[in-house]
């Protein structure tokens, strides 16, 4: 750290005493030039320094969430893909020995087809609508779930959400109906449900 400046007080009548001395002696002679004025010489003391641009440093990733990341501290370490590659070789070939079975049994059945995208927002649609009571034969008392409901319903939702953008625009239309016809469906069956009236603790005798 550098020295404080120092400061020197100066009594100016004194000089101004000398100055008329010494303008009497040398009124004859030239006079000398003025020296430089006191801004022109660097001051001691501190400067003014100007900033330097700063490099900010690039944009961190946001950290996952806590309950995101236990799941993920809890999970074991993923398969390598010669192991995933093996397990779907031998799956494929376990599902076509069940289908092979299958079609003994039954000449007249035809091949299975193969599963796509449609038929997991279909199983997940049906299965949120029976759990809603839908599908029942008249006169047959309705079973409900509606928690069962509800997590199937957000499930379509998860859905929804992790496949934007990568869908084809008649899988997002597909998707999109049956998450809305599931959703109308839970509010009908909500608004219709009341809490039951709990009645009110018996007073107490006076003892």
């Amino acid at each position: 750290m550098s020295d404080p400046p120092k400061f020197e007080v100066i009594d100016r009548r004194k000089m101004k005493a000398e100055e008329e001395r010494e303008s009497q002696r040398t009124d004859a002679k030239p006079a000398s030039p003025a020296p430089p004025p006191a801004s022109a010489q660097p001051a001691p003391g501190p400067r003014l320094v100007v900033n330097e641009p700063r490099h900010e440093a690039p944009a961190q990733e946001p950290a996952p969430p806590a309950a995101e990341q236990q799941l993920s501290d809890q999970m074991p370490p993923p398969p390598t893909a010669e192991e995933s590659h093996k397990q779907k070789a031998a799956y494929d070939a376990s599902a076509q020995r069940l289908e092979d079975l299958v079609r003994a049994q039954n000449p007249a059945a035809g091949a299975q087809p193969a599963m796509a995208f449609e038929h997991l927002v279909q199983q997940l649609y049906v299965t949120a609508m029976l759990q809603m009571g839908a599908g029942m034969q008249e006169g047959q008392q309705p079973r409900i779930d509606i928690l069962g409901a509800r997590a199937t319903v957000d499930l379509l939702g998860i859905l929804a959400e992790k496949t934007r953008g990568n869908l084809s625009q008649a899988e997002d239309r597909m998707l999109q109906s049956a998450l809305f016809e599931a959703r109308m469906a839970f509010l009908e069956l909500t608004s219709m449900m009341s809490v039951p009236n709990v009645p009110p603790p018996a007073p107490k005798g006076k003892g």
